[in-house]
């Protein structure tokens, strides 16, 4: 796998229609589709990989999970139909994130296809949220498999939405896989978990020193995505997108930065081998 000491992101805050049916799902993928190729070929940069929210195939609501019978796909369904043509034509990865249909289905999947236009690997939700405006446990089944793939030798894995408040994930990702950048993909709705969001994603990135894209839709509703360094404080902020409107920004990632945060503070070197150790009482 080539090696660079970089790796560019398009990272697309996207609006999601209300739908019910395939046809709509399908019009949805073609206009989103005609706004990441034209950002593409406006960008003065070249991209490694185009990242999109979580489910950004279809709407996130109860009308839309009712007929997933319909809207669910398979692997190689329309949305990575639809995504592969984008890789292909531009020489990009793409993450999206879809209704997968299959046995024990149907997940909250992410997919990525390379820019041979062949699917690199999934991942399905491992944690279904459900409280707030989430509803996931009546519709969808968890996933059990991580994935990590790499591009320019930075390892990412994808994890989705209410995965970010389990420590254990990124940690896991980080440690044992030793990935670089956590493409953290959601539908955030705002209701009163809202703003607690951000403060998961500054953590995750710092106690793991990595980069992390916390990426929600767009819309009334949902919007401030975030994209956390491996180091932040007042000098050095996350770079926030728009609190609601359709926004697409390009990220770059390079190694110096997540060399010097781990050189400087040295969090991951001085984690015990294992915690499992003798507890005194009183």
């Amino acid at each position: 796998m080539p090696t660079n000491d970089k790796l560019t992101i398009l990272a697309c805050q996207i609006s999601i229609p209300a739908m019910t049916r395939a046809a709509e799902r399908d019009a949805h993928l073609a206009a989103s589709v005609g706004k990441v190729r034209a950002r593409l070929r406006a960008s003065d940069t070249p991209v490694d990989l185009v990242v999109l929210p979580e489910l950004s195939s279809i709407d996130y609501s109860r009308e839309t999970f009712a007929r997933l019978d319909d809207l669910a796909e398979p692997l190689d369904g329309a949305s990575f139909q639809a995504w592969r043509q984008v890789a292909i034509e531009h020489g990009v990865s793409v993450s999206f994130g879809f209704a997968r249909a299959g046995e024990g289905g149907p997940f909250i999947c992410t997919g990525v296809v390379g820019p041979d236009g062949q699917l690199v690997g999934h991942y399905d939700k491992l944690h279904l949220a459900q409280y707030g405006a989430s509803m996931e446990k009546e519709y969808f089944h968890r996933g059990n498999h991580l994935f990590v793939f790499e591009i320019n030798g930075f390892k990412l894995s994808p994890i989705i939405c209410y995965d970010i408040r389990i420590p254990e994930l990124a940690r896991t990702l980080v440690i044992d896989h030793g990935v670089d950048a956590i493409l953290h993909c959601g539908a955030y709705y705002r209701d009163k978990s809202f703003h607690t969001w951000h403060p998961f994603a500054i953590a995750r990135a710092l106690e793991n020193q990595v980069f992390f894209l916390s990426l929600n839709r767009a819309g009334e509703t949902y919007g401030n995505s975030l994209f956390c360094l491996p180091w932040q404080d007042e000098t050095t902020p996350p770079e926030a997108f728009s609190d609601r409107e359709e926004d697409f920004r390009i990220l770059t990632l390079d190694r110096e930065t997540q060399s010097k945060a781990r050189r400087d503070y040295t969090f991951l070197q001085d984690r015990l081998e294992d915690y499992q150790i003798e507890l005194l009482t009183s």
